[in-house]
C-alpha cells in the first residue's frame, strides 16, 4: 500500500485542527479511496482512516498503522497504550506520548 502526501489539497482541514485542537503537525495521507490523517499533539498521537465507500479492511489498518508507529520513536509510546476506535469506513488510532504517561 502506496501512501501519498496531500497535505496542500487539504489546507483549510489542516488550518482548522491546528487552531481548533492541540495538534502541532497535521498531515494528511491518501491510500487509494482512503484518506489518512496524522495528527502530532504534546500528549498524543492521532492517525485517523476515512473511507466513504466502504468498510476498513483489517489488513489495511495494520499496514498504515505500521507505517506511521516507524515515523514515532519506540521510546515515545507504549504499544500497550494503542487504542482503536473502529466502525465501518472510519478507524481513529491514538497513541498516549510515554512522557505524559507519568504525569
Amino acid at each position: 500500500m502506496k501512501l501519498i502526501n496531500v497535505t496542500n489539497s487539504h489546507s483549510r482541514l489542516v488550518m482548522q485542527q491546528l487552531e481548533h485542537t492541540d495538534a502541532e503537525l497535521v498531515k494528511v495521507y491518501t491510500a487509494g479511496d482512503i484518506t489518512v490523517v496524522y495528527t502530532v499533539a504534546p500528549t498524543h498521537y492521532e492517525i485517523l482512516l476515512v473511507n466513504k465507500k466502504r468498510a476498513l479492511k483489517a489488513n489495511e489498518v495494520r499496514d498504515i498503522k505500521a507505517y506511521f508507529l516507524k515515523k514515532i520513536p519506540n521510546e515515545n509510546y507504549d504499544p500497550a497504550t494503542i487504542s482503536i476506535i473502529e466502525t465501518p469506513g472510519l478507524v481513529e488510532i491514538s497513541i498516549p506520548q510515554k512522557k505524559t504517561l507519568a504525569n
